[in-house]
């Protein structure tokens, strides 16, 4: 397994206290630059690996960052710690996006985002909890996840820790019936401290979400499974800190995400072809300049 990067933990400490003592307009453009260097950082990784999920890493990069730089309660130093926050990626194909982050919170070397799916790298297509420190559950088979993180939910509830619980699912993810199980399970108990946040793009492989299997009125179907049902821009830093407060209502809370598959690039943007697309060369060094602005 992966070990922690003492001297980038530090530096993530660091932004997580200057993110902490400043305004909301403050917080939201240090979480923005956060979030160029992660896209920059993903889109390094995709282009040398030569694949990659880049519209759906970019797409939920702004949720990512917006919990681990400001709103989880964990140690990169300490990744085991019981009173943790956990988060759960089960739109596991995302896990460029995640990695970078990881890494840029020091939970392993950045040098390591060099070996993304090569050969007997711990950085999996797939992320691996064996492999990787920040890594709650393995995942990529779509609809499982979320219930692991009901079930975490649950446990964290039973000992008393306090500690919350963050599943990010993807919307087309939202097709597998586990999860709507999953959702009534965690009302059923009251989980108040666990939170779903979907990844509202409405793309998925191949087609738009509401073209292969309707999912509106979304909100509406969180909200009868006896959920708080938060809407948000999923790219508005300061938006998504207002969505990520504790509940309430002491129900469980569903953050949905609107967001743009491809954020960040142009013509990435809304394209459902860059659900799993490598790009190219010239492709890469329009992308890598659009990033730096």
């Amino acid at each position: 397994m992966l070990t922690a990067d003492p001297t980038q933990a530090e530096r993530y400490r660091e932004l997580r206290a200057r993110v902490a003592g400043s305004g909301i307009a403050e917080r939201a453009a240090t979480l923005h630059q956060l979030g160029r260097d992660v896209r920059r950082e993903d889109l390094a990784m995709i282009q040398r690996a030569g694949l990659g999920h880049i519209g759906s890493d970019f797409s939920v990069t702004d949720i990512l960052v917006t919990l681990y730089g400001a709103v989880l309660s964990i140690d990169p130093t300490n990744p085991q710690a019981a009173d943790r926050d956990r988060l759960i990626l089960s739109k596991g194909h995302s896990a460029g996006a995640l990695y970078a982050v990881l890494a840029q919170c020091g939970f392993f070397p950045r040098a390591e985002l060099a070996t993304f799916a090569a050969p007997l790298s711990a950085l999996n297509g797939h992320p691996n909890r064996t492999k990787v420190p920040g890594v709650e559950t393995n995942t990529g088979p779509l609809g499982h996840g979320f219930p692991v993180g009901v079930g975490v939910a649950l446990a964290a509830k039973l000992r008393g820790s306090g500690s919350r619980t963050f599943v990010v699912l993807g919307d087309g993810e939202l097709q597998e019936g586990s999860n709507w199980e999953a959702a009534m399970t965690a009302s059923h108990y009251n989980l108040c401290d666990l939170t779903a946040v979907v990844d509202r793009n409405r793309l998925q492989q191949g087609a738009r979400t509401e073209e292969t299997k309707r999912l509106e009125p979304l909100a509406d179907k969180w909200t009868s499974f006896g959920w708080d049902v938060r809407q948000v821009d999923g790219h508005d830093h300061a938006a998504l800190l207002t969505a990520f407060e504790p509940s309430r209502t002491g129900r469980p809370v569903c953050v949905i995400a609107n967001t743009t598959k491809g954020k960040g690039v142009s013509f990435m943007e809304d394209r459902v072809e860059w659900h799993h697309k490598v790009p190219s060369a010239e492709q890469a060094a329009a992308a890598f300049e659009e990033l730096a602005r």
